[in-house]
């Protein structure tokens, strides 16, 4: 905001915006004042005046994101997915780099720290949420940071989608474990997932009043994607429901994402698949689906997407079993077209 207040023969002006430098200049005449003034105050808004450094020294990167946490993250759909990868990220030293000194050397060092750990996927997912909350705090906060220098880190490329599919007995090992897992919700839960196809949010928010047995179909008005679908259900989804008993209203797997995240580490152990993810149950279901010779089309309405390519992705068809399929065809014979 800007004052100007007449000194002697001159006319002083004063530039103030919380997060920035104040601005002083003198000029002889008023209109020059007020066309000075009418400059810094853009250059506020366009982020590219001086900014206080006093206030961006005691405010650590941190504490941007312990807000992010308390006031963006409950918005999301996810938000126990991104509070779990918010905590690893506040663990790491570049969160105490002080917001007047980060630039973008801290933030690639802690890329290149975490990609000697985890995946890259993981690593663009958690530099994407660093960036999303500080363009948060400079749009909405008035935290004056010139510029987000997450802006100039070079992300990690993105691997190759993933392939894995249980193996002949996999599936065995992985319930024998699970029978052993305290909570006797998991072993219905996996059983549901690789019965369904759906993502572990779906299966957890999933309620009894929207399923229909006798239609035996189920709404999902829950999604990844924010568009509500209704899919179909297996004689094994509906084994595992019926075995479950029924509710009015209430959630069909009453379980924490934690919880189930926790079983299925420690069944993954026990079986021996410390290479298997949950994320592989949809994998390998929408891959029976399409074995089963289910058009694309169809595949799109149990799985949510709305991508054809999305869905390439996702269904992943055994080689051997298609030469099988191919067993006594000869194109080039003309007995043997039909």
């Amino acid at each position: 905001m800007a004052t100007i207040t007449k000194r002697g023969n001159a006319w002083s002006v004063q530039v103030r915006r919380k997060g920035f430098s104040a601005q002083y200049r003198t000029f002889r005449l008023k209109r020059d004042a007020e066309a000075w003034a009418r400059m810094q105050e853009a250059g506020v808004d366009r982020q590219d005046a001086p900014t206080d450094l006093r206030a961006l020294r005691r405010m650590t990167l941190g504490d941007v994101l312990r807000r992010y946490l308390i006031e963006v993250t409950p918005r999301k759909r996810s938000p126990d997915s991104e509070r779990w990868r918010l905590g690893k990220v506040l663990r790491s030293p570049v969160c105490e780099v002080a917001l007047s000194d980060l630039t973008a050397a801290p933030l690639a060092a802690y890329r290149d720290e975490r990609l000697r750990v985890v995946r890259p996927e993981t690593v663009k997912r958690e530099l994407s949420l660093i960036r999303h909350a500080l363009g948060i705090a400079r749009r909405e906060w008035d935290v004056a940071i010139p510029d987000n220098p997450i802006g100039r880190v070079t992300f990690p490329p993105s691997g190759n989608g993933r392939s894995r599919r249980l193996d002949a007995g996999e599936m065995d090992r992985l319930r024998d474990a699970f029978r052993r897992v305290r909570n006797p919700l998991s072993l219905a839960i996996v059983s549901f997932a690789i019965e369904t196809g759906l993502r572990r949010g779906e299966i957890l928010q999933l309620r009894w009043c929207h399923v229909d047995v006798f239609q035996r179909t189920a709404h999902i008005s829950e999604t990844k994607t924010g568009h509500p679908r209704t899919i179909p259900l297996t004689d094994g989804a509906l084994a595992v429901l019926s075995a479950l008993g029924g509710g009015d209203g209430e959630r069909v797997f009453p379980m924490s994402p934690v919880a189930l995240r926790r079983a299925w580490e420690r069944a993954c152990s026990r079986a021996g698949l410390a290479d298997l993810r949950f994320h592989d149950m949809r994998h390998e279901a929408l891959s029976r689906f399409a074995e089963l010779g289910l058009t694309v089309p169809e595949l799109a309405v149990i799985s949510g997407h709305r991508d054809p390519r999305m869905l390439f992705r996702y269904t992943h068809l055994r080689p051997h079993e298609l030469a099988a399929k191919l067993a006594g065809r000869c194109w080039t014979d003309q007995s043997a077209r039909k």
